[in-house]
Order: structure tokens, then C-alpha cells, then sequence
């Protein structure tokens, strides 16, 4: 059996390729997220879209554009998600044509000579952090168009995996250091330019807010390589260890919609906020909007603007869709976070002192 995490790849013999999203998945098949199509069957008017040079070209999807492909036209991509009782975009095994590994596409890179400047400096930061880390290359991955092979050399970031919890807490203890240390790396959200020119759309989040929240993650960088004028983007997304891996799907589990929350919270354990879905438990404080029902769990967040969002032991305020959760054994309420009708109006920040 075909065993895929998240940021894993899927691509289909159509020319679409998707993300894996998450580690909740029904049996034999994966929810995922379409990323790219090949030009053959997507072409986009958006000027960041085109991917690589060489044919077959492929376009990357911009908001909902993926969706309402798959939808309108290939709807063989879709399954039916038994706890939601809805159809989720997902792959089927029997469709994946074929599947390209993160981990795998970091030790072609490093393997081969450098071809081109963003080879280059992927190189050159990964000598960086594992040298100061002692972190190996079997810690880390490629995704995104660095993955793919349709990168661009003088525009495209350096998209990063890093494997692990205690890696991942490594990894940022190192960035951390490193951004004092080396003038060639710096916090991407050390500056206000971070956010300059950002279309923002969040209605309950400002961009100070967003900025702060960004800032302590440390895994967004700004690197600058030996050789080259350009400062490039990279940032260090993490992915569960295959151990760390608990697939929670069970066809006889139902989540139910109960209506719109705001409220505060304690985080009482944030050991799965850094991945995706960011599972935060809680006890809540108070309900400031919304329903009042007992045993409020935690916030199942698939919005990665959440991820590493709360520390145990702080409080924040979380607005978004509560549901309840019906399983063979118990009931109890979740605070989900993930698209919808009302996706600007959802936040998890905390409360600062």
C-alpha cells in the first residue's frame, strides 16, 4: 500500500498536480489540495502562475482556481468524506499516476552539482543549518517547484521541510541563533516590510498582529548566498515524523455543525500546533459569541496562517466554526478553522499582557 504524508505529492495522468493535505485520510485514498495543472489543460492569465520553461509548461492555482477545475471538469478527484457527509477533493490510489517525496527530492538536489543560482543557494543554507544544527539531510525536504524541477533560478523561494517535533525544535533554536550570529540570514518578519504592499483581507487579525505572530515561528527566513545578489526567500515547513503519525479517519465518526464561536482560551497542549491540521487543546475561559456547550476539546485549525500560533500555557482568542464530534465511544466539541464562506473572519491570537 502507498504510504503518503503531508506536502507529499500526487501527480495525475490528467497533468494536475496536488498536495497531500494533512494525515487524516479514509482508507486508499488521500484529501488533497491541487497545486498546478500542466498547460495542456490550465492555463492562467496571472503572471506569477506560469512554472518553468521547458514544455510541458504547468500553471501554479491561485485561491479557489484549482477547486472549480476539479469540480467543473474532474470530478473523479473528489471523495466522499463519511465524517463531514460531503464531497472533499481527494485522489484515489488507483488515479496517482505517480508520487514524488519531499524527503526523496532534497537528496537528488543535494546529490547533484549545482545547476543554477537557486541550486545554489539551497547548497548553501543547507550547509548553514546542518552544520550548526547537526541536523542531516534525512531531516529535511523539498516542495513546491523546487520539488517539481520547474523552479525559476532568479524568482522562485527555497520551499523547505523539516521532519519531526524534536527536529523541528532543533531547527528553530538554531534559526534563532543564526539570526544574531550570521549576516546571512535573517528573520523574514524582523521588518514591517514583511508585510508592505499585502493584500490583507482578515478582518479580526491585523497585519501587526500578523507580524508578531509571524516573527516568533522562526521558520520564515531571508537568506543571502555567497555568490549572487538576490536575497531569497525560504522557509522550513513543518511535517510529522512517520511515528508521530495518527491517521484519527473513521467512517463512523460524525463532525456536526453547530454554529460561530468567539471565544477565550487556554492552551493546555500545542504539541501538534506546528503541523497541519494545528491541533491546539483547550480549556476555554469564555465565551464571548456563540453557543454555550459543554466539553470544548480543542481548535483544529487547516488554515496555515494558525500554525505555531499558541504556546501551551497562553491564552488566546479564536473565532470560527464549532462543531461537534460524534464518535462509537464519545461526543465532544472542536473549534475548527478552515475554508468557508466566512475565512476572513476566522483568528487564533493570543492575548498579549
Amino acid at each position: 500500500m502507498l504510504k503518503l504524508r503531508d506536502r507529499d505529492a500526487i501527480v495525475t495522468e490528467d497533468g494536475i498536480i496536488f498536495r497531500v493535505y494533512g494525515y487524516i485520510h479514509p482508507s486508499n485514498a488521500y484529501v488533497c489540495d491541487p497545486e498546478y495543472a500542466s498547460a495542456n489543460i490550465f492555463q492562467s492569465p496571472n503572471p506569477r502562475a506560469r512554472r518553468g520553461k521547458k514544455q510541458p509548461l504547468y500553471y501554479k492555482f491561485f485561491a479557489d482556481e484549482g477547486l472549480n477545475l476539479v469540480r467543473e471538469k474532474y470530478p473523479q478527484y473528489t471523495i466522499f468524506h463519511e465524517p463531514l457527509q460531503k464531497c472533499l477533493v481527494g485522489v484515489n490510489e488507483e488515479d496517482i499516476m505517480e508520487a514524488r517525496k519531499p524527503d526523496v527530492g532534497l537528496r537528488k538536489q543535494i546529490a547533484k552539482e549545482p545547476e543554477d543560482a537557486l541550486h545554489r543557494a539551497l547548497e548553501d543554507l543547507f550547509a548553514l543549518v546542518s552544520s550548526k544544527s547537526g541536523l542531516s539531510e534525512i531531516d529535511f525536504g523539498v516542495f513546491g517547484s523546487l520539488l517539481h524541477g520547474f523552479y525559476h533560478p532568479n524568482f522562485s523561494d527555497l520551499d523547505l521541510i523539516v521532519y519531526s517535533r524534536k527536529k523541528l525544535k532543533k531547527l528553530c533554536g538554531t534559526l534563532e541563533d543564526l539570526y544574531l550570529e550570521d549576516d546571512s540570514l535573517r528573520n523574514e518578519f524582523s521588518s514591517k516590510k514583511a508585510i508592505q504592499g499585502k493584500n490583507w483581507q482578515f478582518v479580526n487579525y491585523s497585519p501587526r498582529e500578523y507580524l508578531w505572530h509571524q516573527q516568533r515561528k522562526m521558520i520564515y527566513s531571508l537568506f543571502k548566498p555567497k555568490a549572487g545578489r538576490r536575497v531569497v526567500k525560504a522557509e522550513f515547513e513543518p511535517v510529522k515524523e512517520w511515528n508521530e503519525i495518527c491517521n484519527e479517519y473513521n467512517k463512523d465518526t460524525r463532525i456536526i455543525n453547530v454554529g460561530w464561536i468567539k471565544a477565550v482560551a487556554e492552551i493546555s497542549d500545542d504539541a501538534d500546533a506546528p503541523f497541519i491540521p494545528s491541533i491546539y487543546q483547550i480549556e476555554v475561559r469564555d465565551v464571548i459569541e456563540g453557543p454555550k456547550v459543554d466539553e470544548i476539546k480543542r481548535i483544529f485549525s487547516y488554515m496555515e496562517e494558525f500554525r505555531m500560533q499558541a504556546k501551551r500555557g497562553e491564552q488566546v482568542l479564536v473565532e470560527g466554526n464549532l462543531e461537534k464530534v460524534v464518535t462509537r465511544t464519545k461526543v465532544f466539541h472542536q473549534i475548527t478553522l478552515t475554508y468557508g464562506p466566512r475565512y476572513y473572519e476566522q483568528t487564533v491570537k493570543v492575548i498579549k499582557n
